[in-house]
């Protein structure tokens, strides 16, 4: 099975009234004033991977700072998830700046169905990751419920884009540290967070962590796929796209031409989330070529 980790999908109105919603929500007006970024609904989702073979896809929020925004796109992402049980997997998109309605927000969607709370933007958002007063009421709230937890991740060197920031590698080290039991995904391969692994107390920090491979050839050579697993485990991987911004299909054959073994491909590019996720017809094994050491990531608490 393939599970892209990745994706965005908004309600249609969002494209056909795209200045609205760009004056009233800080994240979308970030990545979306631009009128050429491409906005997608689920149904072009769906169609997307049938192109590509992925067969599950991750439907995630984009950070929003407007409350009633945030309901209207976690509704659209449920509700598209109910359309397309098989295909869609809903997460939620909260401000933990909110305090308690970001609490009351991720429940209502985890009664829905919702498997985690992301994509987090810290930036535009209005908050940092290691501010314990705002992120350790959602974190505890994640754990209780048993959800994911995904945040935007940037690289402190390299070229500037729509949407990159401060939650760098090192950010990201105190963040995942806090909470060891609440898996963390860090999006477009943690910043470059992998590459610090070579450092034994990263290597333990991240027992519990995961990166998605998100708009890669946008930030790295293809070569990321080879070295990256090699560093933090394929386990510690996770296949993801950031459809719309790019096809799966590109990032498939990267990971593919890769020279991690077909056992850890067939981890990074699905065995990995549906372990996370909990999904039906997880494998029995986890990959250890390359892993902490016989240890792995630690299961949903």
């Amino acid at each position: 099975m393939i599970i892209d980790f990745h994706t965005h999908i908004l309600p249609p109105s969002f494209n056909s009234r795209r200045s609205h919603y760009i004056e009233r929500d800080a994240t979308l007006a970030a990545l979306f004033s631009d009128p050429r970024a491409r906005m997608a609904t689920a149904e072009e989702l769906v169609a997307a991977p049938d192109e590509a073979g992925v067969d599950m896809a991750v439907a995630l929020g984009m950070g929003w700072t407007n409350r009633e925004v945030a309901q209207e796109a976690n509704d659209y992402l449920l509700e598209s998830a109910a359309r397309h049980p098989k295909r869609i997997l809903p997460f939620c998109s909260v401000n933990p700046a909110w305090g308690e309605p970001a609490l009351v927000e991720a429940q209502r969607c985890a009664r829905l169905g919702a498997r985690g709370i992301g994509e987090l933007h810290p930036d535009t958002q209005g908050y940092c990751l290691t501010e314990a007063r705002v992120m350790a009421p959602l974190m505890e709230l994640a754990h209780s419920l048993k959800l994911v937890v995904l945040t935007h991740a940037s690289e402190p060197l390299g070229h500037a884009y729509p949407g990159k920031g401060s939650v760098t590698p090192a950010l990201l080290m105190e963040f995942i540290h806090r909470y060891p039991d609440v898996p963390i995904v860090c999006a477009h391969w943690g910043g470059g967070l992998p590459f610090y692994a070579l450092m034994p107390e990263v290597r333990r920090t991240l027992a519990n962590a995961y990166v998605d491979t998100a708009a890669s050839p946008l930030l790295y050579r293809k070569e990321v796929f080879s070295l990256a697993p090699r560093l933090v485990g394929a386990g510690h991987i996770l296949f993801g796209s950031d459809s719309p911004l790019l096809t799966p299909a590109r990032l498939l054959r990267q990971a593919r031409s890769s020279s991690l073994s077909d056992a850890e491909k067939q981890a990074v590019l699905g065995g990995n989330a549906q372990r996370l996720l909990r999904l039906p017809d997880t494998p029995n094994k986890v990959m250890k070529k390359g892993g902490f050491k016989g240890t792995k990531p630690r299961s949903l608490p």
